[in-house]
């Protein structure tokens, strides 16, 4: 028998290139996410990756930095098959994770939005999970002034990094929002570059 004839197609399968159940191959993707520094956090940020087929490669955990917003920045590596990637992406945001960066699709753009009414009393903790779970935008900043208290009218300041492109429909969603919790909105001003 020739060595051509010996040869099958199991012989020449790459087994350091597993193929998975659905016939993709595994991808690295990388995953920025922002943290509170309280014990557990690191944890449970995890476990929806390893619970939706996700298998971690590297942890970069910046304790000595912080975002804006006080939190600590972590920078996860993974390795899973594309159609499973954006099923990870949302069981983090499901869970209460803050998503600043998912695969190469990064927020590339920052909308600030200033929303005024009885803002306190209308839930903001509801407004801001109802936007960055129905939209493409993640919180960046927030900045909150109640000079009269509960009851009377306040102010937020919101900076949402949102994906590229995608400003239009997050700003439309924010209005959406407002209008039903019948705050106003005052519409972002546009900086271009010079």
């Amino acid at each position: 028998m020739s060595d051509e004839a010996a040869s099958t197609p199991d012989s020449d399968t790459d087994v350091t290139d597993p193929e998975t159940d659905g016939g993709e191959r595994p991808q690295t993707h990388t995953i920025r996410l922002e943290l509170v520094d309280k014990p557990g956090e690191l944890l449970s940020a995890l476990r929806p990756i390893a619970e939706n087929g996700g298998n971690l490669l590297s942890i970069f955990h910046e304790r000595g930095n912080l975002t804006p917003r006080g939190h600590i920045p972590v920078e996860v590596d993974v390795e899973c098959p594309p159609d499973r990637f954006e099923v990870i992406v949302q069981a983090l945001r499901d869970e209460g994770v803050n998503v600043i960066q998912a695969g190469a699709e990064r927020y590339g753009e920052q909308l600030t939005i200033l929303l005024v009414g009885d803002i306190v009393d209308t839930d903001l903790s509801d407004t801001l999970r109802r936007i960055e779970s129905s939209t493409d935008a993640t919180l960046a900043d927030l900045s909150l002034s109640a000079p009269e208290g509960r009851g009377s009218a306040s102010s937020a300041r919101l900076r949402l990094a949102t994906r590229t492109g995608r400003t239009d429909e997050v700003f439309d969603h924010v209005r959406a929002i407002a209008d039903e919790k019948e705050l106003n909105v005052i519409e972002p001003l546009v900086e271009v570059a010079e």
